[in-house]
Formats: C-alpha cells, structure tokens, sequence
C-alpha cells in the first residue's frame, strides 16, 4: 500500500487513479486516463510478470513499474530486462529495501502523511517521523 502512494506522490496528476486491485489484470495498480479514455500512464508496483507489462505496453502511452522488495529486484531485473527494454514505453525505478521498510512502519490505521517532492527525491513524514526516497532507475524512457 505504501508503495503504491510513493507511486501516486512521484506522478501526481488530477487523472491519476488507484486501480482497482490486485485480482484485476486488465489494469495497473494506478492509472491515468485522458479524457477520450484512452490510457496515458499504467504504473504497476511490486514485480510484476513480463507478459503482462509487455500486454500494457500496447495500451498505455507509458508503462511504469516501481519495484520493490530487496534481494528479488535483482533478480526479477536479471530475468526480464532484455525483454522490458525493448519495450519503448516503459521505465522502471527500485526502491530501496530500507526506503520500503520504513515507509511500512509509517502505514497506521489512522495515519496522516505528508509528501514532499522534489527532483524525483519524495519524503514521507508523519508527526514523528521523515522517511526519505529516492528510487534507483533500472529502464527509463524519455517522456
């Protein structure tokens, strides 16, 4: 849930929306459509299967995935990079296992953040606590 907000926080947009969930494979965690309803922004979070992100390829004007979960990345990278480069719509960014730890630990049933963005750096504070970000880039494509 939290990286999906680092997510929104990094392409916040009026038309951005979070998807409808995790059993829904005919959308991204988040998207952005423009008004004719065509998709501007797929943005999926985790470590999702190269068959599907190559499916949103085709539909979106961009393809975007923050990855996270240590260890995996790196070997989700290894496996589907040659393919998802190839891909002329898409980026993907990896946050840090520390960064997605403590973004966790912020996660209350009642929260109230703060998001700062600047330069692709985004802090996350609650009322004790500042958890900075800044995404690695795997594959990024001009915009």
């Amino acid at each position: 849930m939290m990286v999906r907000l680092l997510a929104y926080a990094l392409n916040a947009d009026d038309a951005l929306e979070f998807g409808r969930g995790l059993s829904t494979e005919d959308e991204g965690d988040l998207m952005q459509r423009d008004l004719t309803g065509a998709i501007r922004r797929w943005i999926d979070v985790g470590l999702p299967d190269e068959k599907s992100l190559r499916k949103a390829s085709g539909r979106a004007e961009r393809v975007i995935v923050y990855a996270y979960g240590g260890r995996a990345v790196d070997l989700w990278w290894t496996k589907n990079r040659d393919a998802l480069e190839r891909l002329q719509n898409f980026s993907a960014f990896a946050v840090p296992p520390d960064a997605s730890q403590a973004l966790a630990r912020l996660a209350q049933r009642t929260m109230q953040l703060s998001c700062t963005v600047q330069d692709g750096h985004l802090w996350f504070s609650n009322a004790t606590e500042t958890v900075a970000v800044e995404c690695s880039v795997l594959a990024q494509q001009p915009v």
